[in-house]
């Protein structure tokens, strides 16, 4: 499977992103060895996430999630 997920950041920014092992991607981060954009922003709270088959289609739904404003993605988090 292929996910992409929308994190908290511990200064209350969001960060998208994309993984093919989300458990493993979110420890990642936490352990300040993820994005350059979460190393000083941890801990980061996973708030919402979407499977893919084929990594295509989430690396597209990444992009487009990333578009979003701020406003959208909480609301899209509370879908």
């Amino acid at each position: 499977m292929h996910y992409v997920y929308i994190l908290k950041c511990s200064d209350d920014t969001l960060y998208t992103g994309y993984t093919n092992d989300l458990e493993k991607r979110i420890k990642t981060h936490n352990a300040k060895k993820g994005a350059k954009y979460t190393r000083g922003r941890t801990p980061v709270e996973l708030l919402y996430f979407e499977e893919f088959e084929d990594k295509s289609s989430a690396l597209k739904r990444e992009i487009a999630i990333k578009k979003l404003s701020r406003e959208k993605k909480l609301k899209l988090c509370t879908i």
